[in-house]
């Protein structure tokens, strides 16, 4: 039945609008197009297929059924043209940093050593897990790699050593820690480029669709002061709002270090890869007029592969890179359909007339609003930014009064951070919702209130930062 409507649901959508009348202003063709579009998105959200093979069908039927261009030739140019998107493969790599991480067990050791460090309180430990999740995050694009592959695997032994489990004992610690590492990835997806996958689509689609460019440095600038609030503040924050029961936890220290003793010293892949990813995130930050960054990170991965930390069947094995690279490419291509067709330029219009009489400061606050609380509707941060960004931009860009730079950055930045509000907002969301220790009701109430504050903080320091022109 479940199956079923997964799959009704997409083409169900999708006939509802192609039978539906044209809107005022708008080529039937465009809303065509878009009726396609639409159930694409819809298809990433219920997921009949796996994401990659919803975007193959899209650009597939968009190709045969000339909905972009009616030349063949030129139809599968367009259909293809994602795949030689320079940002597609900036994400692939920087999902080879984050297997480096896994296989040299680099990522394993820096997370272990910040809990013997910070552990002895369970405030400290918030902290610990915060910074294991910060340290990682420049160089792994996917959060549900860097918080579910990497941190909660670790974290998830900790509660056990204070007999609190999922249930009546899991206020003791195990609450306030799952809480703690998944709200904090939310804030850490969206203080680097690098950090979120879709952060590097959604730079993408600034670049075409807007005419911006934003490297990592000011990526990392324009989201500074509300990433250092937020990050700083989250574990006292999570403390007092979901207090655990246990504040002194000495056994986490003591089981910390055992486990640092058994994984013994430095090894020479792990010392290759620091170097590695140390040597990347110099590139990205001060070779920027030589490089362009994702030759950075194709030199970087070459470095991987030709000092033995991955292997070739490491980088063929590693199905959720080339998942990703797929879906991306054919992200790009569905997303660009929208621009070619003209729907944007329609949609742009419509929203700046309804909006005209609003001051410009407040358009800019309520655009980012709206696009944020638009979240709750999607189960994927790349479906979000796929479906809603480039129209938000489009609309951003045919207002003479508001100031496009800001506001796209403000989009960009809600990503990351709208990935809080859901048991299903973005890949770790169901890795920590399903073990236990957070019941249902507890993990929407926590993640609408901490949504607020992530929104508030963005646009109460956000709005006047990048105003400012700072970055």
């Amino acid at each position: 039945m479940i199956r079923t409507v997964r799959v009704l649901a997409p083409l169900t959508l999708g006939a509802v609008l192609l039978l539906a009348p044209v809107p005022p202003g708008l080529a039937p063709g465009a809303w065509r197009y878009f009726a396609l579009f639409a159930t694409v998105i819809a298809a990433l959200i219920t997921e009949p297929v796996p994401g990659p093979v919803a975007g193959i069908l899209g650009i597939t039927a968009a190709a045969a059924l000339g909905l972009v261009t009616p030349a063949p030739d030129d139809a599968i140019r367009w259909a293809l043209s994602g795949f030689s998107h320079s940002t597609v493969w900036l994400i692939f790599v920087a999902f080879m940093f984050g297997l480096g991480y896994e296989r040299t067990g680099l990522g394993r050791r820096i997370a272990l050593a910040l809990v013997r460090g910070l552990g002895g309180r369970t405030l400290g430990l918030g902290y610990a897990v915060a910074l294991a999740d910060l340290v990682l995050a420049p160089f792994t694009p996917s959060n549900t790699a860097r918080s579910g592959g990497m941190v909660y695997p670790i974290i998830k032994s900790i509660p056990g050593l204070y007999d609190s489990s999922p249930g009546p004992s899991a206020r003791r610690i195990g609450g306030y820690l799952m809480w703690t590492a998944f709200a904090v990835t939310g804030i850490t997806s969206s203080m680097f480029l690098t950090a979120n996958a879709a952060n590097l689509f959604a730079v993408a689609l600034m670049r075409d669709r807007a005419r911006l460019s934003v490297g990592w440095t000011e990526w990392a600038l324009g989201f500074l002061p509300v990433g250092l609030v937020l990050f700083l503040s989250l574990p006292l924050v999570v403390y007092l709002v979901y207090p655990p029961r246990v504040k002194v936890s000495r056994e986490v220290p003591r089981w910390a270090t055992h486990e640092l003793r058994r994984m013994g010293p430095l090894s020479r892949r792990e010392a290759t890869m620091a170097a590695i990813a140390a040597l990347a995130l110099g590139l990205w930050i001060f070779a920027g007029a030589w490089l362009n960054p994702t030759t950075a990170a194709l030199v970087a991965f070459c470095l991987m592969m030709l000092t033995g930390v991955l292997s070739w069947r490491d980088v063929l094995g590693y199905t959720d890179a080339w998942r990703v690279l797929v879906w991306f490419a054919t992200l790009v291509t569905l997303a660009d359909g929208l621009h070619r067709v003209g729907f944007l330029a329609w949609f742009a219009g419509r929203m700046a007339a309804d909006l005209a009489p609003v001051p410009a400061t407040a358009r800019l606050v309520l655009l980012v609003t709206v696009f944020f609380a638009a979240h709750y509707m999607f189960a994927s941060l790349t479906a979000h930014a796929t479906a809603l960004l480039p129209a938000f931009l489009a609309a951003g860009a045919v207002m003479p009064d508001l100031p496009l730079r800001p506001l796209a950055l403000l989009l960009c930045y809600a990503i990351g951070l709208m990935g809080v509000l859901t048991p299903y907002a973005t890949g770790p969301a169901p890795i920590y919702f399903a073990a236990g220790y957070i019941s249902r009701p507890a993990f929407w109430t926590l993640g609408g209130a901490f949504g607020a504050f992530f929104l508030l903080v963005l646009l109460a320091l956000g709005v006047p930062w990048l105003l400012s022109g700072i970055p």
